[in-house]
């Protein structure tokens, strides 16, 4: 039972991302469903796919990206953890290196890009920072 499933995720990328791995594997949830989408769509991983084994539950396939033999994921930090959930305002969410990276937030309207956030004039949690 693992008791904080995104930053179980962000382990799993982290370390396959280290390792060289073309794909990783993670049970699959919702939230990790919809943290995924986001870094697909702002090109940090190539995709996903549920994988339903008999007798299994369902994990997500994750195809990592790699750019000249580094991978497209350079860091990915937990900001808001279960111990200490961290919110934030519109106006007091800051570009990550200069624009370079995202966040990914938990809104009222859905998990969306600090971007997405940012035109849809919402704050929420911080889930993690990419870069």
């Amino acid at each position: 039972m693992v008791n904080d499933p995104i930053g179980d995720l962000i382990a799993r990328i982290k370390n396959a991302g280290m390792r060289g791995r073309g794909k990783v594997s993670t049970p699959a949830s919702k939230m990790r469903a919809r943290v995924l989408d986001v870094l697909a769509e702002e090109g940090y991983i190539r995709g996903y796919n549920l994988v339903q084994k008999p007798g299994a539950f369902p994990e997500f396939e994750i195809e990592l990206k790699y750019f000249d033999g580094q991978p497209v994921i350079a860091e990915i930090s937990r900001v808001s953890k279960p111990g200490r959930r961290v919110y934030t305002a519109i106006s007091d969410l800051k570009p990550v290196k200069n624009g370079l990276g995202i966040s990914i937030l938990s809104t009222p309207k859905g998990v969306m890009s600090d971007n997405a956030a940012r035109d849809a004039n919402v704050g929420g949690e911080v889930l993690c920072r990419v870069y």
